[in-house]
């Protein structure tokens, strides 16, 4: 009769599911080695959650392995690369032979080199918006001055003078 209690209690489902405590964890691992029958249970419900997980599993998009496979690659490759790197520099550093290979890259100058037709394109880009900024003040100050003139119309109006 109690090993139907501890059967009922739920403690095989927390252990299935990996949430049990440590106390509950030994519990059910000397329960199984006590009693045949909690230890049947155990399996038959451990089938049955993998059931469950199999019925509801999604499967993942085609190609999905070779993009994971690929990346694992790249990365591999990056830390190889990353190692033999480190380790030229640590024997470099001993052998000053070695030294003459590399070129020491600094520059003087605070300016940023471009290719040639990228200039003709920065240029214009240039030109254009200070062109739009010509347009944008001339647009403004007629805006403004049209506004004026309404104003004073309205004033004439209201005083009842005659119109121009």
């Amino acid at each position: 009769m109690k090993i139907k209690e501890w059967i009922e209690s739920g403690i095989m489902e927390t252990y299935v599911m990996g949430v049990a405590t440590e106390q509950e964890i030994e519990q059910v691992i000397s329960l199984k080695k006590q009693y045949p029958e909690f230890e049947q249970e155990l399996a038959k419900l451990e089938y049955d959650m993998e059931m469950l997980a199999q019925g509801m599993a999604i499967l993942p998009p085609p190609g999905i392995l070779s993009k994971i496979q690929h990346e694992v690659n790249e990365i591999q490759l990056r830390e190889q690369k990353v190692e033999k790197f480190t380790a030229r520099e640590h024997t470099s550093s001993q052998d000053d032979t070695r030294k003459d290979r590399y070129i020491e890259v600094e520059s003087e100058s605070n300016h940023m080199r471009i290719h040639k037709a990228w200039r003709w394109v920065f240029a214009a880009v240039f030109v254009l918006g200070k062109i739009f900024l010509g347009f944008a003040i001339y647009y403004y100050l007629e805006n403004r001055q049209a506004k004026e003139q309404i104003e004073e119309l309205k004033m004439e109006i209201k005083k009842g003078a005659p119109l121009r």
